[in-house]
């Protein structure tokens, strides 16, 4: 519990029961978390010297017990289309990515939850990482705040868990971030403006459910087990109809849709009668889908599939009733779009 460890704590990553839990621990009120939460997360604040609404001995005694996480910048690289990544260095040395796209009237960031990821995909770079460790919930929510004050001219209103990681195997700190990022007091992100993807980790799906309100995004990327198994080792563990089933009685917000990500891969899943198919899969579900075509950069034996057959694919979609968009790939040119994400010290690695 925050407050009982005697090793500074990282504020950054608190929720706001567990910053009151903090301050009643110093022997300080209640509102005192209020202040402390609006100015680490709507202050932008890096130190507690700016706090000006505190005394200079509270000021003192949070520096002793405490401390405001933030990950260290070692490159920024900008995309032909303005997208931008961000590569960080966290307090033990490793690196994450974090990607800021801007879209028309606000701008949208893609988080990393973990440094490498256990799941092996063979469509996504991080996976050729292996698993390194989870990021805490201060991690998480500082890749945020850091580049919020890197570029104070954006307009971040989205968050997506797309990055490096799978959120749902970092659950707790995961549910921990989402809770200080629409917290009123925190960022103040709404809950229709974030998205948890993953990979379908089934027993995670329904505990995110329960635990938060919260948009979700499934990687399905095939409709028969022998392709999804081809691509995504998940699937041995929790096969298409269990996940399936798991979406099905996902506790869908009112107005909202699961999104449906499906990576298309030359002459893997990108043919018509695969795009049939996953229409009837998909029927019992309240879902749309984001086709991306495969950034086949760096991932061997896989294709991406020529542009007429995306057309054809999203057609076949369409023409069944089912809501299907062609996500463009933004940032390809500097290894920022789905995918491609690993986190290398030289932009040509």
């Amino acid at each position: 519990m925050a407050g009982v460890d005697s090793s500074p704590q990282d504020l950054t990553g608190m929720t706001h029961g567990e910053l009151e839990q903090f301050m009643l621990g110093l022997g300080k009120e209640r509102y005192r978390s209020i202040q402390v939460m609006k100015w680490i997360h709507q202050g932008l604040a890096d130190s507690f010297q700016g706090m000006t609404n505190l005394s200079k001995e509270f000021r003192r005694q949070l520096a002793e017990k405490s401390f405001i996480g933030i990950p260290a910048l070692e490159r920024v690289e900008r995309s032909h289309d303005g997208t931008r990544k961000f590569l960080f260095r966290l307090g033990d040395g490793n690196l994450i990515e974090s990607v800021l796209i801007p879209e028309g009237h606000h701008d949208t960031l893609c988080v990393s939850t973990q440094v490498g990821c256990a799941m092996g995909c063979r469509i996504c770079r991080t996976g050729k990482i292996g698993f390194v460790r989870n990021l805490t919930a201060g991690e998480i929510v500082s890749q945020l705040l850091a580049a919020r004050r890197l570029m104070p001219e954006s307009r971040i209103t989205n968050i997506v868990f797309m990055g490096m990681g799978e959120p749902l195997a970092n659950f707790d700190e995961t549910v921990r971030a989402i809770r200080v990022l629409t917290h009123p007091n925190g960022p103040g992100i709404s809950w229709r403006r974030l998205t948890v993807s993953t990979s379908g980790l089934v027993p995670q799906i329904a505990a995110l459910g329960r635990e938060v309100k919260v948009k979700l995004a499934v990687s399905l990327n095939a409709v028969t087990d022998e392709q999804r198994n081809a691509i995504m080792p998940i699937n041995r563990r929790y096969p298409l109809s269990i996940l399936l089933d798991a979406l099905k009685r996902y506790p869908l917000p009112r107005g909202t849709r699961i999104t449906i990500e499906y990576v298309l891969v030359r002459d893997l899943n990108d043919s018509d009668a695969d795009a049939r198919l996953l229409v009837k899969l998909l029927n019992p579900i309240r879902a749309k889908v984001n086709l991306i075509p495969l950034n086949s950069e760096g991932l061997d034996g896989l294709e991406s599939p020529l542009p007429d057959r995306v057309r054809r694919f999203q057609e076949v979609l369409i023409a069944r009733s089912l809501m299907a968009i062609v996500r463009e790939s933004r940032g390809r040119d500097i290894l920022a779009a789905c995918g491609q994400l690993a986190a290398a010290r030289d932009p040509a690695a």
